[in-house]
């Protein structure tokens, strides 16, 4: 019996970090499709490392197997997940629009190195919790992806536009990684409790999520992500409150 119940814990604490570690698997994927000039592909593995991503902070949570070990493991695993995996996206796209590769990568490694740069300011800012300050690199990442997708899976032409123009590309490179490392105030994601007051931006972004995906379906998706950027920038002004990170 002891030794069972040894067992059981030993298996109950490497949960999250196998979670985590699948989370890198994922952005490893991912970033082999995209070289391979398959960026649909590569979204889609983004996005189930964005599952488990959350996944492991979950399990950690609900088994209470918390541990230094963890925090620094899911930082790495986001490194590539949403750094490196993102970037050869944006890579291929650059280099599919007519860039030469030497300034495709020149312009696609900024998002890598800003996410990296992100994810350390994270790991030693402990406010961060309920809001960040910048854009997180999930965030970051689902933006390329719904670019990405949009552009692959729908009929909007504007969408095709905007990957198949390396100036687009670029200045939404540039953005990214700028509002990555900006101090500015972005609401996290996750609900603390489901009351109305502390969660208004949440429940404002879910409303309006819904509503664009009913109505543009796939199209929606980058509509969802400027959603989240302007709720973000301009809810703590129109309600007018000044809220910094780590407030709900």
């Amino acid at each position: 019996m002891y030794f069972w119940d040894a067992s059981k814990r030993v298996m109950t604490r490497h949960i999250p970090n196998t979670l985590t570690l699948l989370n890198l698997v994922c952005g490893f994927a991912a970033t082999i499709c995209a070289i391979k000039g398959y960026s649909d592909y590569a979204s889609y593995c983004i996005m189930a490392g964005m599952v488990l991503d959350f996944s492991d902070g979950f399990a950690a949570r609900l088994l209470k197997a918390y541990s230094a070990l963890g925090k620094e493991l899911d930082s790495l695993a986001d490194v590539v997940t949403f750094g490196i995996a993102p970037g050869a996206i944006l890579f291929n796209l650059l280099t599919a629009g007519g860039m030469t590769g030497l300034k495709a990568f020149a312009v696609a490694v900024i998002i890598p190195a800003a996410s990296a740069l992100r994810l350390a300011k994270f790991n030693n800012d402990p406010s961060q919790s309920s809001s960040f300050k910048g854009m997180a690199t999930p965030a970051s990442a689902f933006t390329v992806v719904s670019l990405a997708l949009a552009a692959e899976l729908t009929d909007c032409r504007i969408y095709d536009t905007m990957t198949g123009s390396p100036w687009f590309i670029g200045i939404l490179t540039f953005s990214l990684a700028v509002m990555m490392l900006l101090n500015a105030r972005m609401f996290s994601l996750k609900f603390s409790n489901l009351r109305w007051k502390g969660n208004e931006e949440r429940y404002l972004f879910v409303t309006v999520s819904l509503l664009l995906l009913a109505i543009f379906q796939l199209a929606a998706l980058p509509m969802i992500m400027a959603a989240y950027i302007l709720i973000s920038f301009l809810f703590p002004v129109v309600a007018g409150r000044r809220t910094s990170p780590g407030e709900v």
